[in-house]
């Protein structure tokens, strides 16, 4: 079996774990700090790979990855700090499967607000590529969608639910602390019970691509005007938030309602000691949230 270094992807954690993917979804609250700080670094790197961008392209690009950051820095951190503040008065208590869900409702609300301010910023970026370069992103697709299909082809059902078991365990024990064995297997029975489907998640992510293509191949070379670009834009990040695909919608609801539920049941299990440590967690992402707003960019 081939191993491969995988892109971190955005995180559906369970419930309140939702609220450590807004954080950066990192085991360190140091590891954090350095994360949002090199992010726009991280991001062009990133777009870099997939569209081999030119000397002007990439001065133009890093402008405005730095101009979203800088907003993000001031108006969006005070948002995540007072959530953080929040969900540090509900940790100590009880919770339900409604309250988890208004928690990942937030997040999905937070993440549709970063793309709505980076949709300008875009636009007036996507006519400076060529026709070469968005050749280059579909071969780019094409290399990585063989590579996931090779590693979920040698993956049997048994591995994939392994490596979801002991990825949710990691993340709810950067949380809580260590747990004991019945919460552990909370996890492991609720995850024998998902209905998750790898399958539909690989053909959403190659109908993103296809729409990705299909969307920028007008845009390219200053076809477009900047309003046709922006709004190309927006409604690609529209369809990338909220699939048209209803099959791929219902699923997503469904881990949606499974995954808070999940939550539910292992917060309920924890110990006063472990809610202690899911307190302290939070406060600690709350002062790196702190740092970092104070922080110019």
């Amino acid at each position: 079996m081939k191993t491969r270094a995988r892109p971190r992807i955005p995180q559906r954690i369970i419930g309140l774990l939702g609220a450590l993917a807004l954080a950066g979804g990192l085991q360190a609250c140091g590891v954090m700090k350095i994360a949002y700080n090199q992010s726009p670094e991280l991001a062009y790197l990133y777009l870099d790979g997939h569209l081999d961008l030119t000397g002007e392209q990439s001065l133009r690009l890093k402008a405005s990855l730095n101009q979203l950051q800088a907003w993000h820095r001031q108006t969006q951190l005070p948002a995540y700090i007072a959530a953080l503040q929040q969900l540090q008065q509900q940790v100590p208590q009880d919770t339900t499967a409604a309250a988890a869900c208004l928690v990942t409702a937030d997040v999905r609300q937070k993440v549709a607000l970063v793309a709505q301010h980076a949709e300008p910023l875009a636009a007036g970026l996507v006519g400076l590529l060529t026709p070469d370069q968005l050749k280059h992103l579909e071969q780019k697709y094409a290399k990585v969608n063989a590579e996931a299909e090779e590693d979920r082809q040698d993956d049997s059902p048994k591995v994939r639910q392994s490596k979801r078991y002991l990825q949710l365990l990691s993340r709810a024990e950067s949380l809580y602390g260590t747990l004991d064995e019945p919460q552990r297997a909370v996890i492991a029975r609720r995850l024998e019970q998902s209905r998750f489907d790898i399958k539909l998640l690989f053909a959403e992510r190659q109908r993103r691509q296809r729409d990705t293509l299909r969307t920028l191949q007008p845009l390219a070379s200053g076809q477009a005007s900047p309003e046709q670009a922006l709004a190309a834009l927006h409604g690609l990040a529209e369809r990338s938030l909220t699939s048209p695909d209803a099959a791929y919608r219902s699923h997503l609801d469904r881990l949606g309602q499974e995954n808070c539920q999940t939550f539910a049941e292992l917060h309920n299990s924890t110990t006063p000691a472990q809610r202690t440590k899911a307190l302290e967690t939070l406060k600690r992402y709350e002062q790196d949230f702190r740092i970092l707003n104070a922080q110019k960019s």
